[in-house]
């Protein structure tokens, strides 16, 4: 599990509703997450968007750094929306991803800084971890 040569997610495979809820999603991402994407892709970082990975779809993810990055938007403020965030995080982190996360109106009011910041971490290699012993680190 992880990542193959390609620097694609080799993990536990979504099944067909996770595929098509990751496309459904691409057509339907915020106003945030579409001007991220734009910026993103220009910088060649190999990131992905919308991106089933087990029983999830992450926002953003760079497979080859081990990164995970989501746009939480005013929904995310909840306690239940919290705790589903942090059993998300754990998996992810238990199969040796990093996450970050940037409020949606963070992410429409500083978009430079953090483009930069995400292309900082997502040219940053991923340490080969041990997520079955809980090494690695999240930010």
């Amino acid at each position: 599990m992880g990542v193959d040569v390609s620097g694609r997610w080799d993990g536990e495979r979504p099944d067909a509703r996770g595929v098509s809820r990751a496309r459904a999603l691409r057509r339907t991402q915020t106003v945030a997450e579409r001007r991220l994407w734009e910026v993103l892709r220009k910088r060649k970082l190999g990131i992905r968007r919308q991106a089933p990975m087990g029983p999830y779809v992450v926002d953003f993810v760079c497979h080859a750094a081990r990164l995970v990055i989501e746009i939480d938007g005013y929904y995310h403020g909840s306690d239940d929306a919290r705790r589903k965030d942090a059993e998300r995080d754990a998996w992810l982190r238990a199969r040796g991803y990093r996450v970050i996360r940037f409020p949606e109106k963070e992410v429409r009011e500083r978009l430079p800084e953090i483009a930069e910041r995400i292309a900082a971490e997502a040219s940053t290699p991923a340490p080969d971890p041990s997520p079955l012993k809980g090494e690695g680190d999240s930010l």
